[in-house]
């Protein structure tokens, strides 16, 4: 648990098919994308992931979910992946990595996104894994920017990444030193 500034602590646990998260990850993930297009970022779109991504996500990686107390709210959640080809290529078993993090602007109070990637950071390091990386969109100086004052370091791009919807685009690769190694 983390303790952010509002009365209830931040409680993270692994998202599942059934009790209605994979409704919660895509109604997070429209919230925020609405929320990007209201701030001029064109990254997300509402609607671009459904039920079936986040489905395809737990049984390939994991998904968490931020509550505020342990039967609160959503406030955020985050995919963590144990391999990401289309951005970093092959690589040896030495990092964890954060997609789709996001926070819900109703709920969650300042302060929860950094809370969200400590809380990838450290499940990480118990994985035994040395990095968290992460990327995004080359354009979007403003995540970046976040990543960078987070601790994170610009390590390279990928100029044809090939993500979700058979879309191509360049994304800067970050990466945190969160374990030994």
């Amino acid at each position: 648990m983390t303790s952010t500034s509002s009365s209830a602590p931040l409680v993270f646990r692994q998202a599942a098919e059934s009790g209605g998260d994979l409704t919660e990850l895509v109604r997070l993930r429209d919230a925020a994308a609405r929320w990007q297009a209201e701030q001029g970022i064109d990254q997300w779109k509402p609607g671009e992931l459904g039920e079936e991504h986040f489905r395809a996500r737990l049984r390939e990686g994991e998904v968490w979910i931020a509550t505020l107390g342990p039967s609160g709210p959503s406030a955020g959640a985050w995919e963590l992946w144990w391999d990401d080809e289309p951005a970093w290529g092959a690589q040896p078993p030495v990092a964890g990595y954060v997609h789709r993090l996001m926070t819900d602007r109703r709920t969650a109070p300042p302060g929860t996104g950094r809370a969200l990637l400590a809380e990838a950071e450290r499940r990480i390091a118990a994985y035994g894994r040395e990095l968290c990386r992460l990327d995004c969109l080359t354009s979007n100086t403003r995540l970046r920017r976040y990543y960078e004052e987070a601790g994170y370091a610009v390590v390279g791009e990928q100029a044809g990444k090939n993500g979700d919807g058979g879309r191509t685009y360049g994304v800067t690769l970050l990466e945190k030193r969160v374990g030994a190694g």
